[in-house]
């Protein structure tokens, strides 16, 4: 149910400060890694010739048909991380996130889901990378796969998954190890969707770093604009010192931040911002976490889906035969079932597992607030 990781009241202090030329600057960590260069393999088409002529020398360079774990032939006309765009695009796993909570579970028309909010990620990390000479294919492909690994109701799964194997479900690596693995994606771009939470390492791209900031950007704008459509809270709560510095509307807020990411790489080389705009985004992110994701109205219907997944990986526990035979997840070790059954679980979107809750376990529990009066 929440954007990001952390799940407790706070936000997680996790930037760091950069004095560049009497400036601080506010990061991921004190300094961009330097590029990903693989080991490339197959032809170069001439849209990789033509990509990389105008590319930063800081940009994920594409060529041939990419560093990936099966070796394949280049595409006749789509660079590598076109390529893995295209597979997450086209892919069931992508569809699926049409039907999984942003924060608010169930939503109609006008309210995000976990989709809707890849696209937007999208769009933000393309718009900065375009503007600063970085490559926008790898992250548009790291924005539209970065929450793929994601559980019926969200971060709830991965609290209720956690009772099973503490520690061991994160929706990034899942995502990316497990749910794309098929797909055979590039490196870069199963990196950028691994550790683009900022409580995982950092990622080995500059685009990556650029969708980490995206990600936050979106959903602390998009968040607080479909609580205000609901009522949830009023706008004259925001605190003042966030709407001084970003502006009072979403897209204000999201140009601004846009346009301050770009101002400092540019300035600075940085993917990060200067200190007055990261505490304002700071705090927005701090007011969505008290007045939002922490609500009685979300956190009913976080604990109505930290309860249906727990239940469900229970069954299936009980019940391995039910079990898919396409779900095969093979480690070493007793936990296997276990592992088995959370990987089938959590591929499933909240209204199929709410459907297999009521089918087999006679869960009875509906969705405890409805958004359905209230929106416009």
């Amino acid at each position: 149910m929440l954007p990001r990781d952390e799940r407790n009241g706070s936000a997680v202090k996790c930037q760091e400060i950069v004095p560049r030329s009497s400036c601080e600057i506010i990061t991921r960590d004190r300094k961009v890694p330097n590029p990903y260069i693989s080991t490339l393999c197959g032809n170069k088409v001439q849209s990789d010739t033509f990509t990389t002529r105008y590319l930063h020398n800081m940009a994920a360079k594409e060529e041939g048909s990419g560093d990936r774990q099966e070796p394949e032939a280049s595409d006749e006309y789509l660079t590598c991380f076109e390529v893995d765009k295209d597979r997450i695009l086209s892919s069931s796993a992508f569809r699926r996130l049409a039907r999984k909570t942003q924060v608010f579970a169930f939503p109609e028309d006008h309210l995000r889901n976990r989709l809707t909010h890849a696209v937007e990620v999208s769009q933000i990390a393309s718009r900065i990378s375009k503007a600063t000479g970085l490559n926008a294919n790898l992250a548009e492909a790291i924005a539209l796969g970065h929450d793929i690994g994601h559980g019926p109701g969200g971060h709830a799964a991965e609290e209720a998954f956690a009772k099973f194997i503490p520690d061991y479900f994160r929706h990034g690596p899942f995502g990316a190890d497990v749910v794309l693995a098929p797909m055979n994606l590039c490196s870069q771009t199963l990196d950028g969707i691994r550790n683009h939470s900022w409580s995982m390492p950092l990622p080995a791209t500059a685009e990556a770093l650029v969708v980490s900031f995206a990600d936050r950007i979106a959903y602390c704008t998009h968040d607080l604009e479909d609580a205000l459509s609901i009522k949830l809270i009023d706008k004259a709560m925001l605190p003042s010192d966030v709407i001084f510095v970003l502006g009072e509307d979403k897209k204000t807020q999201v140009n601004t931040l846009i346009a301050e990411i770009i101002y400092c790489f540019k300035n600075f080389s940085v993917i990060g911002m200067r200190k007055e705009y990261g505490e304002a985004l700071l705090a927005f992110r701090e007011f969505n976490f008290e007045f939002i994701y922490k609500s009685s109205e979300v956190e009913k219907a976080n604990e109505m889906f930290i309860n249906l997944n727990s239940q469900l990986v229970e069954f299936y526990i009980d019940n391995p035969l039910l079990l898919p035979s396409s779900v095969v997840w093979k480690q070493e070790g007793g936990k296997d079932l276990v592992k088995r059954a959370i990987c089938y679980v959590a591929s499933m979107t909240d209204d199929y597992a709410l459907q297999l809750g009521r089918e087999f376990l006679g869960f009875n529990r509906f969705i405890p607030y409805s958004i359905n009066a209230t929106c416009h």
